[in-house]
């Protein structure tokens, strides 16, 4: 991704049609800037008029129902989706890599150990075995690291690909449900990965359905729903602002529809 990615005319973002009212994303000192991103897919409307900020050294949580946009959107921020009108512009600082990103149904090359998978990345990067041994730690996965990458269970992929998300250091993660498919003790561990990579400054975007999780960790939340942003802020300040008890109640607030309803818009995986 370059410094600036121009997708056409920009035009200040809105907030109007939220239930839960929220302020404009914040800007100053911001890793990655959105605004009015729109993604359309044979004239099919994804995404509409979405602007946000991702912060250096926090944990930025993007909620939403199955089918509001969610992949397509951080598939979009990470410089994947080249059909996308607005502005995505990066001002974190020159790293090998910017940023890493695990997608939705993370995939390896058969016939190699995680632990050669991770030397490979490691070595786009300049690095070698020893780094790819503590990311595989980090990850809870250390006893894995001759096990075939194709022998995992998929909770199992979803770690070597959180561990592959942050080789080289990026300043910016993305982790497109880094949780899904994990047991609640290894799900909890993954979010205080989350926690400890944004005490150290990276910026952590991560999209999840644990609304639980989510409350306790993320520094900052974005609901999103029907392609449109429906608010934004801190837990406790979204809590407060909807006269909640809780994240799930303004969760249930901001959003529309039938709950038991997929919503099929956006990209699945």
């Amino acid at each position: 991704m370059s410094d600036s990615q121009p997708h056409g005319d920009a035009t200040p973002p809105t907030d109007t049609d939220c239930t839960v009212q929220s302020p404009p994303p914040k800007t100053d000192g911001a890793l990655l800037v959105a605004s009015s991103v729109e993604v359309a897919y044979n004239e099919v409307e994804i995404l509409q008029d979405v602007s946000l900020s991702i912060e250096a050294g926090a944990v930025t949580a993007l909620i939403g129902p199955n089918g509001s946009g969610k992949t397509t959107l951080l598939r979009s921020l990470a410089g994947l989706n080249r059909q996308v009108v607005g502005n995505i512009t990066y001002h974190g600082p020159e790293s090998h890599r910017r940023i890493g990103y695990l997608p939705q149904q993370p995939a390896f090359r058969p016939g190699f150990t995680v632990l050669e998978t991770l030397q490979f990345y490691c070595s786009l990067v300049g690095s070698g075995t020893e780094d790819a041994t503590e990311r595989l730690d980090h990850v809870g996965l250390g006893d894995a690291a001759d096990r075939a990458v194709e022998a995992l269970s998929g909770g199992m992929t979803r770690l070597v690909g959180i561990a592959q998300a942050t080789i080289g250091d990026p300043p910016l993660i993305i982790l497109d449900e880094p949780a899904s498919g994990l047991d609640p003790g290894m799900s909890g561990h993954v979010f205080d990965v989350a926690a400890e990579l944004a005490a150290g400054g990276t910026g952590v975007l991560l999209s999840s359905h644990d609304l639980e999780l989510v409350e306790r960790t993320a520094d900052h939340i974005i609901v999103l729903d029907d392609g449109t942003v429906q608010a934004r802020g801190p837990p406790a300040a979204l809590v407060d602002r909807a006269d909640a008890d809780s994240l799930r109640d303004v969760y249930e607030v901001s959003t529309v529809g039938d709950e038991r309803r997929v919503r099929v818009r956006g990209e699945t995986s």
